[in-house]
């Protein structure tokens, strides 16, 4: 199904946006409503992310990851520049022509990043899944409670010792 939405939109066809609603408008809502609460935001942001996967469909790369690991990717960035109030044309703009690191701050950023996956990868499955649900996608701890049916003082403890795990295996570094 993805190869389909995939080819239809790489050829501009509006019926591949359709399939891709169709199949993804759940996970799409549900990133969105995580990080934006106003209902015009939360359409109006959803409206720019079908924008912006069909302006860049050609760098989506199945070598790379799922095609629903890209989109929910792009969900989450786009929906965390509106909650910034960065969401621009010119401010889009700004970001990507701006080069205020250099290439030795990218390497540091980047090796740090890759350290920080294989700390994530040393936790169990539930303790990665809370954790994304926490600081990847920035859900309420009341959410993540109520979802996953446990309390939220479970939830907060839960965070704070895998924090605590994070930290002893990244060596006090992050």
């Amino acid at each position: 199904m993805d190869e389909k939405i995939i080819e239809l939109i790489k050829s501009q066809k509006d019926k591949g946006l359709m399939l891709m609603q169709q199949q993804y408008s759940g996970l799409i809502h549900y990133i969105v409503r995580g990080i934006l609460q106003n209902e015009s935001d939360i359409e109006e942001c959803i409206s720019d992310i079908c924008v912006k996967v069909w302006h860049s469909i050609e760098s989506y790369s199945p070598d790379k990851g799922k095609f629903s690991t890209w989109l929910t990717v792009i969900s989450r960035n786009t929906a965390l520049n509106y909650l910034k109030g960065k969401y621009t044309e010119h401010d889009e703009l700004k970001e990507e022509t701006a080069d205020t690191s250099s290439v030795e701050d990218d390497i540091l950023r980047r090796e740090r990043a890759e350290e920080l996956k294989c700390a994530i990868r040393t936790l169990s499955l539930e303790e990665q899944h809370i954790f994304y649900r926490k600081y990847y996608y920035l859900q309420q701890t009341s959410q993540i409670a109520a979802e996953l049916g446990m309390t939220v003082r479970s939830v907060e403890g839960k965070l704070y010792r895998l924090r605590k795990k994070l930290q002893n295996e990244l060596g006090g570094d992050f």
